[in-house]
């Protein structure tokens, strides 16, 4: 009896004081986020009709995503989900759910030299995430998940923590490194090891694939794999962080595809930019056939997204083709260049599983209330009960109702996009409040228009292409002075000027 009882109180010591014991009960997550893919890359219809019902748009017919049509058949899709407006920023605060203006990553982080630009601020976290810092795949680590980096990093330049994901809360990083694009995506040319300017750019880890036919996004879908297969061994939750490098330039045809779209009349690098997202297209449906094949798919959460608009070389950056209805691009200004793909789905619906109880998922639904990169931090700790350290400011706000397809009269209605540095458009804010849009351009005299404020209504003009501000002055004047507010409450930096002092805007 004496030694029945000791038995007893080894096991109720160790449900009670070990972290990883129910581990395995909790839900898998994968965040699967593609680089350079915007809101129209794809053959699902992502906006809808006045009616709320999907619109076709030919982009949609031109591009081949059967597994994002599946994914989005299972669970929720957004019309109006934003990130920034390159990848970076977005990057980071979906590892913190810290708006750029917070965490202060305004620009992609060149990992060989400071890219501020000549009036950018001097300050700004051209370093990127520390060691130090609050993280999601850290907090998930925490909780007992097995966090798994896959793919692109891009969080810190070369030599710094943010370099290598296993400094930021990740066990395992396969693909990982200071490099925000590949230098080649073939295998035969081993995705750009051995080359001299492979220092900045060439994919590290892949050596088991190097002289083979295996193109890149296939071999990162096959470690993901077998990632996955060693945390159900372990029977530990895991975290994936599935992060392409597809789309991102070089235009690299892959060759399982190339039939589909040769001879199109859209040219070689519009063709080879399609046989990105088809491959990235069976990447996602390789690892939702495998989750379903391990019996893993039930209790698996994925949520798919792109990091900025799209880098379509279908036109010129401010034309509207690219991203057809919207204008423009990644790194610019417009709906184009900070619009994102992004469905929410478990990967085998299942109403009696008790985490899918807990954050219900609408089958099929399409959400046309705003969400932001922000917020998959707060979602996915909610999600699991993991609580955010006090001194952790968040600017994302859970997903959880917008979900389910319902209003959240909570959720917030506006978006905000710092680009305080110089690209193809130059040092400027934009602010979205619910249809209204406006661009804050800290140096006029750079911008076509010559004027410090343009605004756009986005429902009477998706493709941003009637500036309205100088019939609606009051409009701009409050919109200007409601992302000041923003601005400052994050502790934004600011352009300076050529004597170094910060350019604020001033109200019109």
């Amino acid at each position: 009896m004496r030694q029945l009882l000791s038995v007893l109180a080894v096991i109720f010591s160790l449900s009670v004081f070990s972290p990883v014991v129910g581990a395995a009960e909790k839900p898998n997550i994968v965040i699967f986020l593609v680089d350079d893919m915007g809101l129209m890359d794809t053959s699902v219809p992502m906006l809808v009709d006045a009616d709320g019902n999907p619109k076709r748009y030919p982009l949609n017919d031109w591009y081949r995503t059967p597994n994002m049509e599946r994914l989005a058949e299972q669970g929720i899709r957004f019309t109006d989900f934003y990130a920034h407006s390159v990848c970076s920023p977005t990057r980071v605060s979906i590892m913190t759910g810290q708006n750029s203006a917070r965490h202060r990553t305004t620009n992609w982080i060149h990992p060989g030299m400071n890219n501020r630009g000549a009036n950018g601020p001097p300050e700004w976290n051209w370093s990127g995430l520390k060691k130090k810092d609050v993280t999601l795949p850290g907090m998930l680590h925490g909780a007992g998940y097995k966090t798994i980096h896959i793919g692109k990093a891009h969080f810190g330049p070369l030599g710094s923590e943010g370099a290598d994901p296993l400094n930021l809360g990740f066990d395992v990083n396969i693909g990982g490194c200071a490099a925000g694009a590949p230098l080649t995506y073939y295998g035969e040319e081993n995705y750009g090891q051995g080359r001299p300017s492979g220092v900045l750019c060439a994919v590290p880890h892949l050596e088991k694939y190097h002289g083979t036919d295996t193109f890149l996004t296939e071999a990162l879908t096959l470690e993901a794999i077998t990632q996955i297969d060693l945390a159900l061994e372990e029977k530990k939750p895991f975290y994936l962080y599935m992060s392409h490098y597809a789309v991102h330039a070089p235009f690299c045809s892959d060759p399982r595809f190339a039939a589909h779209y040769a001879n199109s009349g859209k040219g070689k690098p519009a063709e080879a930019f399609a046989t990105l997202i088809e491959g990235m297209d069976k990447s996602l449906g390789d690892l939702m056939d495998h989750l379903e094949a391990s019996g893993a798919a039930g209790n698996t959460l994925i949520v798919f997204l792109g990091d900025n608009g799209s880098a379509s070389p279908l036109n010129g950056t401010d034309g509207i083709a690219s991203s057809e209805p919207l204008r423009g691009k990644k790194g610019r200004m417009w709906e184009g260049g900070i619009r994102v793909p992004f469905i929410a789905a478990w990967a085998k619906p299942d109403s009696s599983n008790p985490w899918q109880q807990k954050l219900p998922i609408e089958i099929g639904g399409i959400q046309q209330q705003m969400g932001s990169c922000c917020d998959l931090f707060p979602t996915l700790t909610e999600l699991v009960d993991v609580p955010v350290p006090s001194g952790h400011e968040l600017d994302g706000q859970t997903l959880k109702t917008l979900l389910t397809g319902k209003p959240d009269h909570a959720h917030p209605s506006t978006f905000l996009s710092h680009f305080p540095h110089p690209r193809s458009d130059h040092y400027f804010t934009s602010y979205r409040d619910g249809n209204w849009k406006l661009i804050y351009h800290y140096f006029p005299a750079m911008n076509k228009r010559k004027r410090s404020c343009s605004l756009y209504n986005l429902a009477a003009d998706p493709s941003e292409s009637n500036d309205v501000a100088q019939q609606n002055p009051e409009k701009v004047s409050s919109l200007v002075r409601a992302m000041t507010r923003e601005l400052n409450a994050k502790g934004a930096l600011y352009p300076v000027d050529d004597q170094g002092q910060a350019v604020m805007p001033t109200f019109p």
